[in-house]
């Protein structure tokens, strides 16, 4: 099978190490099998050579936190939209995500077996998926879209064959719940550990599900399949709470303390601070016609969101790059690389943010995340260097090239 080599261009690796000069990317099929000097590497004259001209080549960009189902709509809109066009968006949203440079994500909810299953077979385009199924959320809490006036408005239908609805409470009810989403194909449980910001009913501080229920939610999804569980967590209580019940990471982080970053440390868990999420309701506010109290919300978390992000990089925290793109418009992921710049992480360790520590948080780390002889062939090409300026990445321009597996996804060089 013919080899293809991707010269002239800086290589950053994903490794976290000074960028690589005058090298090259070759890969086989769907197998990376040489990063390095290319005066090392020995050629037998039939490879095909993509010129990156000039450009930087890294590993496909891991975006930890994302909903490809959804971008967000005024209730109205929501409820005009007939449940199965919601599939067909979903395909462009992939699409948007893959040309930003996105070739994996973790969806945190709204995602079944059958979006996974369209993208590995082939029939739409988009990012390698692992799938949550839907989120665990108590009677009242996140993710209950129960409104004041005693009607239900969900950000996206649940109970629909594969996926399964998300409210539960009691340690049985959760043991059973987590169960239901083993069996719809979840690979990583998703928990709302704390109220959130879109949510009408609750506040990110308050604290949702016991210790006792966290608990038999980890233990259930590490018991019967091995997996993990990402727990959406604003407030430092049930930060504090879910790093305490094992929990693998901590979605947005808003309000850590000092107790809440230093158990994180003391038991590894993850950050994903998602910062491009309060950002984004504040400025699409108006033209999405965001309820007030989300709003208001928002506003509450932007300053001390940003701060508590740069305590947490500072002690150490392993941060891991999601953006809650959904929220927001799919394809602008990028953008949160220049959000972590902000708050303290030097370019690089975005770049590594995004590339191999949420490959790590995905528990992905053999197959993808850095460049590497024997990983997957997934790379992408940007103009200039993203070292220098960090922002050009969220300019989907920017991104060159992109192969996911082995395959050209968006090519932008040749045209």
């Amino acid at each position: 099978m013919t080899k293809t080599i991707i010269n002239n261009a800086r290589v950053i690796d994903g490794l976290g190490s000074e960028p690589l000069q005058e090298s090259i990317v070759v890969f086989e099929s769907n197998k990376l099998v040489y990063v390095g000097r290319e005066e090392e590497y020995e050629m037998s004259g039939d490879e095909q050579v993509i010129d990156a001209q000039g450009g930087t080549v890294l590993p496909g960009f891991i975006d930890s936190h994302v909903h490809v189902m959804m971008e967000y709509d005024a209730v109205q809109k929501r409820l005009e939209t007939p449940f199965s066009f919601k599939f067909y968006q979903a395909a462009e949203y992939m699409k948007k995500t893959l040309n930003a440079g996105i070739t994996s994500v973790r969806d945190a909810l709204g995602a079944d077996l059958g979006v996974k299953k369209a993208v590995e077979e082939g029939l739409v385009a988009g990012p390698r998926l692992q799938l949550s199924i839907n989120a665990l959320t108590i009677t009242g809490g996140h993710g209950d879209g129960y409104t004041t006036s005693g009607q239900t408005v969900e950000l996206l239908q649940a109970d629909y064959p594969g996926m399964p609805d998300g409210r539960a409470d009691g340690v049985e009810e959760v043991r059973k719940k987590v169960r239901e989403m083993l069996r719809a194909g979840a690979e990583v449980i998703k928990v709302h550990a704390t109220g959130g910001v879109l949510s009408a009913t609750d506040h990110p501080e308050f604290t949702q599900f016991s210790l006792d229920e966290l608990k038999v939610i980890v233990e259930e999804a590490e018991f019967r399949k091995g997996i993990k569980v990402m727990a959406h967590a604003q407030g430092a209580e049930g930060i504090k709470q879910a790093v305490k019940a094992g929990i693998h990471s901590i979605e947005h982080g808003i309000f850590l303390d000092d107790e809440a970053i230093s158990l994180m440390k003391e038991h590894g868990t993850f950050l994903v601070p998602t910062l491009l999420a309060p950002v984004s309701v504040l400025e699409m506010a108006e033209e999405l016609g965001m309820p007030e109290s989300a709003v208001q919300k928002a506003k509450d978390a932007v300053d001390i969101h940003r701060e508590s992000v740069a305590k947490a990089h500072k002690a150490g925290v392993k941060i891991a790059m999601g953006t809650d793109a959904g929220v927001m418009p799919h394809g602008r992921n990028l953008r949160e690389l220049e959000l972590m710049t902000q708050v303290g992480l030097t370019p690089m360790e975005a770049i590594v943010a995004t590339t191999k520590t949420a490959a790590e948080c995905l528990r992905w780390e053999d197959k993808v995340g850095t460049l590497e002889k024997g990983k997957l062939a997934d790379i992408v090409v940007v103009k200039g260097n993203p070292l220098a300026d960090i922002a050009s990445l969220s300019d989907t321009d920017t991104i060159q090239l992109v192969i996911k597996d082995g395959k050209i996804e968006k090519d932008l060089l040749t045209q």
